[in-house]
């Protein structure tokens, strides 16, 4: 029997790549999304071409329609991709923040628990639930930020500490998914995610920085750096983190609490001015930067530990950053006229 994948959020950059993939596996998918990012009309329309694709507007915080929606499709498996992604629009609209992360992730939970539902549900969850990280011993050199040689990553451990509107809405929704499990005994999986990146990401400043720094150096357009450029994030392929969903899929253990770090790890940790060195050996030419004053709850360096996902699922990252990043550009290059749509 032909298993069924429903994405909220499946028109967003995660989301369209979990259905592209899934397809390949013979899923049949359901595309629930609100469509209000520009970008995400393409991937709607595109994926709704395909004859294993449902595709349907809407918005999580409704849940009559979701529920029946849900009830009606039967899925196997939910990927929660949908919410509000930006710390800065947090920061000015809190509320749509909070509603969108929480109450969407919230009614969610609630259909599986009152339909009696044996779904599993991925639920996309962030870094962002352990601060700024300002307790930790930070060390710098002229690219990047560092810890001491010995660290191998922030771990499941590493104190929650909810900070900006951001913050507080997602880390709301990461203990909201992992009590449901806890209490109700519901099959979910909880993704602390850090930078993710790949094809079909119409980056922003606010959020998709690397598609975003790339466009900009395409585009002939000046950077802007926010702080000093010596901020680390571990990237990761979305094509890595959709195989994970798919080892997810098929585990069949429940011995396990079901909160995950997942990021690109050490090997593919990456500061901005690094990136934007990069990118500047493939276009073969000088970007344009200027440095603006630092962000509000901008960790200065987030890298995950992997090894409890290595651990559950024989899961690790693939592609490195570098065949990553020339990967993303020449995608981006590619697809100049789709970016040209909705970015002046």
């Amino acid at each position: 029997m032909q298993k069924r994948l429903f994405i909220t959020g499946g028109a967003g950059f995660i989301g369209s790549n979990c259905a592209n993939f899934f397809l390949k596996k013979n899923f049949k998918v359901f595309i629930y999304d609100n469509i209000i990012r520009k970008s995400s009309i393409i991937n709607f329309n595109n994926l709704k071409k395909n004859k294993n694709v449902i595709t349907q507007k809407g918005d999580t915080k409704n849940y009559k329609k979701l529920e029946n929606l849900i009830l009606k499709f039967k899925p196997d498996l939910i990927i929660n991709c949908a919410g509000q992604v930006a710390v800065t629009t947090s920061i000015i609209k809190p509320r749509e923040d909070m509603e969108s992360n929480v109450i969407g992730t919230f009614n969610i939970l609630e259909i599986l628990r009152l339909n009696n539902l044996k779904t599993k549900l991925i639920h996309l969850s962030t870094n962002k639930v352990y601060g700024d990280l300002e307790n930790e011993k930070i060390y710098q050199n002229n690219k990047r930020y560092y810890l001491k040689k010995s660290f191998s990553g922030f771990d499941e451990k590493t104190n929650l500490n909810f900070h900006s509107p951001y913050g507080c809405s997602k880390g709301a929704a990461d203990q909201y998914v992992i009590d449901y499990r806890r209490i109700y005994g519901l099959n979910t999986y909880n993704i602390r995610q850090s930078c993710i990146y790949g094809p079909l990401q119409y980056g922003i400043e606010d959020q998709g920085w690397v598609a975003w720094l790339i466009l900009c150096a395409i585009t002939d357009k000046k950077i802007n750096i926010f702080g000093n450029g010596k901020q680390v994030r571990d990237i990761l392929h979305v094509e890595d983190l959709t195989k994970l969903f798919y080892k997810i899929f098929l585990s069949k253990s429940r011995k396990i609490d079901g909160y995950y770090n997942c990021g690109g790890g050490l090997k593919n940790s990456i500061s901005i001015l690094e990136l934007i060195d990069i990118i500047q050996s493939i276009k073969k030419n000088k970007v344009s930067i200027q440095f603006r004053p630092k962000r509000k709850s901008d960790q200065k360096i987030f890298i995950s530990n992997n090894k409890k996902l290595l651990k559950t699922f024989n899961w690790k990252p693939n592609i490195n950053k570098f065949d990553g990043i020339n990967r993303l550009y020449n995608w981006i290059l590619e697809n100049k006229k789709n970016f040209k749509k909705f970015y002046k």
